[in-house]
């Protein structure tokens, strides 16, 4: 299972938000290379990057802190954040990002997604953004009334592999993730799930590392001391 730390971004910032409120925010630095030094310090293999301004406009709205992140970076990088297009998609690529998340663009177009699976395979991930089981779109903005287990369902038989699993009333709460929610999502077959969203607690990494998800994003626990990065990472190399 690997360890995703994520550097969320708004006007430039390293920020995290609560249950998705773009009011809520919260700046832990202006220095995006002295957060990814620290992360490399600990000994992290993958990083987990969003624009949210992205995420609302649907453009690139962070481009200068994004490009400081990618130019010495060593990390398995993925993205998410206002990408509904193949340009943008071809942008991030050629940038070096190894992975990019779309978002609105699969509840809007799921045909798209398909295509793009299928030309670039493993390149492209799916970030499903629930609240009390619906999927959320537009940066969270918006209730699509989408089932969010069953859009997991639908992604899977359009061949995605991965997903980013998300509950927006967990995120930022520092309150514990949404374990039910992946213990269900476990046990679809042919899905890479990715757990995001509320995550405080080395033993909850544990308990998601039992369940077989194949990734976990910590943000705000890192931020804030409650959970080691080093700690976790050394979790979930252990074997057994």
């Amino acid at each position: 299972m690997t360890i995703f730390p994520a550097i969320d971004i708004k006007n430039n910032q390293i920020v995290r938000l609560q249950k998705g409120d773009y009011n809520q925010v919260k700046v832990y630095s202006t220095d995006p290379n002295e957060i990814l030094n620290s992360f490399y310090e600990s000994g992290a293999t993958a990083l987990h990057i969003v624009d949210l301004d992205g995420a609302k406009s649907g453009n690139i709205e962070n481009q200068t802190t994004i490009q400081k992140i990618l130019k010495n970076n060593k990390l398995f990088t993925q993205i998410g954040g206002g990408i509904r297009n193949e340009n943008r998609i071809n942008h991030y690529l050629e940038m070096g990002v190894n992975r990019v998340i779309l978002g609105t663009i699969a509840v809007e177009n799921p045909k798209f997604v398909e295509d793009m699976v299928k030309k670039y395979g493993e390149k492209i991930a799916v970030g499903v953004d629930a609240k009390d089981k619906k999927v959320r779109a537009n940066g969270w903005l918006v209730n699509s009334n989408i089932n969010s287990y069953e859009f997991c369902k639908i992604l899977r038989d359009i061949g995605v592999s991965t997903i980013i699993y998300t509950d927006i009333s967990k995120d930022g709460m520092l309150s514990g993730c949404d374990m039910a929610s992946y213990k269900e999502l476990c046990t679809y077959e042919g899905l890479n799930i990715v757990a995001s969203g509320g995550v405080t607690a080395l033993s909850e990494i544990k308990e998601l590392k039992e369940l077989g998800v194949s990734g976990v994003i910590v943000g705000k626990a890192i931020y804030e001391g409650k959970i080691s990065l080093k700690e976790a990472i050394n979790l979930c190399s252990q074997k057994g």
